[in-house]
């Protein structure tokens, strides 16, 4: 079984949709989280140790984790997705994007 975290800003609307729709993908758990401190779950080195690949939106979030948990990425891939935080929860486009993103990392 893959472990893959999704991170965004808050958590709020494109990690929190990209869990559910990768919940059910065969061989994988999910889970995510957010950079920011107000985040809905907060990203901490524990889900960073039990990723397996890390998923973030955008570059910046790539080097706040690496800088924040530099030590702790050893073994896990980060992957930047390069999807903006301009869209809602579940919005239908940040879901094909998604979909389109991560299914060829997953495949």
């Amino acid at each position: 079984m893959k472990h893959i975290l999704f991170v965004c800003g808050r958590n709020r609307k494109r990690s929190p949709t990209a869990e559910i729709l990768f919940r059910d993908h065969p061989g994988v758990d999910v889970q995510s989280a957010g950079l920011a401190r107000d985040a809905d779950t907060p990203l901490d080195r524990e889900l960073v140790e039990w990723a397996d690949v890390i998923f973030v939106m955008e570059a910046s979030q790539r080097r706040k984790i690496n800088a924040q948990f530099g030590r702790s990425l050893k073994d896990v891939r980060v992957v930047c997705l390069d999807i903006p935080d301009s869209f809602e929860f579940m919005d239908p486009r940040l879901q094909e994007l998604l979909k389109e993103k991560v299914g060829a990392v997953l495949e």
